[in-house]
């Protein structure tokens, strides 16, 4: 039986994916799903091949689909087009493994194309002779055909496509394995990729059929727990229509349990078309206002690209449709909300003039000015974890909010920011991902970013995907900058809630892209509190600089400046396998290694010597120390 993937078998090195992407092409004629499943599989083993033969990904914490693909270094190869269709055939798998509805042969061809010219471009970045090739549906149609025509052939056909389903099902991929059998082609192929993908030409994202561009957006519907014909109606008629026939037809209207419309969808084209279709979706509301008596949320999409128009803020983009769940507790909060403008900060939380100022500063932005991007740019000290506890606190009794997402890129950071929510707001259910694995249903949720990434596919209950684009109403990204926000900028697209950053770095020392990030002018936060106006204020105490060297940090080591008993220490240090021995090491490279026991009591003796005094000299006083990660920290903290 010849398949559009019979060509990567020529080459040894695809062996790890060939064979399943064949098989995810011989079974659509048995089982479509099965098919779809498989496909998936054949991503995901590319995937981790990839990981194991090119220097510039590196292998995140966790190997799972959603983390390999969302990892900013892989996307930026394969480019987001190609992105896209993998996702597609992500999202297919993981419906056709979970959900209800039935997916067929019009799915599992298109999870097979997506495939076909994702596994093309690894042939083109990776293989020794590239030869073209294209995808050819009449290779499946004329078997389909064919086992139509013939009873005996089908029945032969299943025998075998059953065999090769079971033997498919059980192969797995061990990336950690991956990685150590092809250390050797490593700095082969990836020289190779980045010279070969310089000429590579994506092929285009073909939207103009209506029957492709649904398949995507019934995929996004069904990752987001619709059911097609029960929440989910296509094609809806609704008289009363500005044209000749005075009826119109909306592509998509989900609806909640009593049938009351939540949102309706208009399907379009292209990128323009999207915008194209705003003024039908809007007419097609307002119809369904007039009956229903409430204005339903409107999405503008083409499968990818989608626009979200809720009648609170301006229309802004969106990662996927909101789930029926999301939508409900939006209406929720819309009946609740009341003005933010004379918004009472409570005093036992933040009782400082200037957290107050803050509070009121967010408040204003989301409200009054509409923006959805708020930047608190306040000095270590001056409190600003009791600030946004307190802006929360605000919020929730206002009804702007009930679901909050905290990020931090360090565990202790998660864990001392959770610590102190559950102190000043003990009515609020709260956990740490990190920590936790049963109490995702919290209103408040703690995490590192990895941890969420992880969590978005993963989590469920027994409504589906817990972490939907529309469960959370705020999200607090804690030391907001560039380089965190470019590092995960997915979880900050993907949620679609107001954005709130937390820094202490000096507002005129912050780079513009963050200032970009927010949508505000460079320079200006929404509220600024620095180190000067806290001193100031008496809140804070200035530092005061105490100049102190050590040699061997300061100046490095020279092996023959060294006493006897310090170059045997050297030697027995520093000396490699081969019995070679440096003859200095810089102060910079030492820096890098040694965090030796007497280095860090040196250290700390001058702190505990220099440092500021209380209760009349005889304790040092709140002091911060900047480790350089997290194991020099444990080391400080063992050395007091």
């Amino acid at each position: 039986m010849i398949t559009n993937f019979d060509y990567l078998k020529h080459e040894s090195k695809f062996s790890s994916f060939a064979d399943v992407a064949i098989s995810a092409e011989k079974i659509i004629l048995m089982d479509p799903e099965a098919s779809i499943i498989n496909s998936r599989r054949a991503m995901e083993f590319a995937i981790k091949w990839m990981y194991s033969v090119d220097a510039e990904l590196e292998k995140p914490y966790q190997d799972n689909l959603q983390s390999l693909m969302n990892a900013e270094e892989y996307r930026q190869i394969v480019g987001l087009d190609l992105w896209k269709r993998m996702d597609y055939i992500r999202r297919s798998g993981n419906n056709a493994a979970h959900n209800n509805k039935k997916l067929g042969r019009d799915e599992a061809m298109l999870c097979l194309e997506n495939l076909f010219i994702y596994l093309d471009f690894i042939s083109y970045c990776y293989s020794d002779q590239y030869e073209e090739h294209s995808f050819d549906k009449t290779l499946i149609t004329s078997r389909i055909e064919k086992a139509k025509e013939s009873k005996e052939a089908a029945d032969a056909a299943k025998a075998e496509l059953a065999r090769e389903q079971e033997k498919s099902a059980k192969q797995e991929l061990d990336l950690q394995k991956l990685i150590a059998e092809n250390a050797s082609l490593k700095e082969e192929l990836s020289a190779r990729r980045q010279e070969q993908q310089q000429t590579y030409v994506p092929k285009p994202l073909d939207l103009s059929e209506y029957k492709t561009r649904k398949l995507y957006i019934d995929s996004m519907l069904m990752d987001a727990g619709w059911m097609e014909g029960k929440d989910w109606m296509n094609e809806v008629e609704l008289p009363g229509m500005p044209n000749k026939s005075e009826v119109g037809f909306a592509d998509y209207v989900l609806y909640d349990d009593m049938h009351r419309p939540l949102a309706v969808i208009e399907a379009k084209r292209t990128c323009v078309d999207v915008s194209k279709g705003r003024q039908q979706a809007k007419l097609y509301a307002d119809l369904l206002e007039q009956k229903y008596k409430r204005r339903p949320v409107i999405f503008l999409t083409n499968g990818f690209e989608t626009h979200i128009i809720d009648g609170q803020y301006p229309e802004r983009k969106c990662s996927v449709i909101y789930s029926k769940r999301d939508l409900e507790k939006w209406f929720n909060l819309l009946t609740m909300r009341t003005s933010l403008k004379h918004v009472a900060v409570d005093k036992n939380i933040a009782g400082r003039y200037y957290q107050e100022s803050a509070v009121k500063a967010v408040c204003d932005s989301l409200d009054e000015k509409n923006r959805r991007k708020s930047l608190l740019v306040m000095a270590t000290g001056s409190g600003k974890t009791r600030t946004v506890i307190a802006l929360c606190d605000c919020l929730l009794k206002a009804g702007w909010i009930k679901n909050i997402l905290f990020l931090a890129d360090r565990n202790s950071l998660v864990t001392q920011a959770k610590r102190s929510f559950v102190n000043m707001l003990p009515n609020l259910s709260c956990t740490n991902l990190v920590e936790e694995k049963d109490h995702y249903n919290a209103h408040c949720v703690f995490s590192t970013y990895q941890t969420m990434m992880n969590c978005i596919d993963t989590v469920s209950d027994s409504e589906g995907k817990l972490f939907t684009c529309g469960h959370f109403d705020l999200v607090i990204c804690d030391e907001a900058h560039r380089s965190i926000y470019n590092k995960y900028k997915d979880i900050f697209s993907y949620f679609d809630a107001p954005l709130i950053g937390l820094t202490a770095t000096p507002k005129d020392e912050i780079d513009k892209n963050t200032y970009e990030i927010f949508e505000l002018e460079n320079g200006v936060p929404t509220f600024g509190y620095d180190l000067a106006q806290a001193v100031k204020d008496g809140y804070l105490v200035d530092y005061v600089s105490v100049e102190s060297k050590l040699k061997f940090i300061e100046q490095g080591i020279v092996y023959d400046e060294l006493s006897e008993e310090d170059k045997r220490a050297y030697e027995e240090t520093f000396e490699d396998e081969h019995g070679d021995l440096p003859d200095s090491i810089g102060s910079s490279a030492l820096n890098t290694w040694i965090f030796n026991e007497d280095t860090i009591k040196q250290v700390l003796n001058i702190l505990m010597t220099e440092g500021i005094k209380i209760d009349y000299g005889q304790k040092l006083g709140k002091t911060i120390i900047f480790a350089k990660n997290h194991d020099h920290a444990e080391k400080d903290t063992g050395s007091f």
